[in-house]
Parts: C-alpha cells; structure tokens; sequence
C-alpha cells in the first residue's frame, strides 16, 4: 500500500480473497454472478475497543491471520488498484488454519 492505513478501535482491514471465476464445472462466471468472498488476509489490526472503564481490551487477531467474516460485513476501501474491507472485530466468524 502506497500509504499506511491503521484501523481504530476494534477494527481490522482486510484484504479479500480472489473472487471465483469458474464453477466447478467449468462454467465461467460473469462479475454480476459472482459471489462476495467471505474470507481473507487480516492487513493492520487496531489497538482494541475500550471498556465503560477505561481499560484497552486487545484483539485476538494479529496481521497475517486467514479469517471468515459476515457476507455483506464491513467497510469497502480502495487503495492503488487493491480493494480492501475495514471490518470490526465482531464481523469476524473465525480464524482459518
């Protein structure tokens, strides 16, 4: 990225995986067919949410994590070219392998 984006809060950017092209098939998808992927790449992950308290609560995802997140979850960004989503921590399903 040509400049650094650093979440806030609770939140993660994303980089999403490729979109499928093909079906099993081999039938070739147009881009209105093809579905919003639902896991990616965590990029930069902020320093968590703050509590009634005043106490940081960390997240458990770091930079370089595969996860699953809600389908239609987030923020889109797009920076030279590269979509990105800015998600919070509670769209995330789960971490992947």
């Amino acid at each position: 990225m040509a400049q650094q984006l650093q979440p806030l809060g609770d939140r993660v950017l994303v980089k999403p995986s490729e979109r499928e092209e093909q079906t099993k098939s081999g039938l070739v998808l147009p881009d209105t067919a093809q579905e919003r992927p639902q896991e990616g790449s965590i990029i930069a992950v902020g320093p968590g949410r703050m509590t009634e308290e005043g106490k940081r609560v960390p997240l458990d995802l770091k930079a370089g994590d595969k996860v699953v997140y809600s389908k239609f979850a987030g923020t889109e960004y797009s920076n030279d070219g590269e979509d990105y989503l800015i998600l919070t921590e509670r769209d995330i399903l789960a971490k992947v392998g």
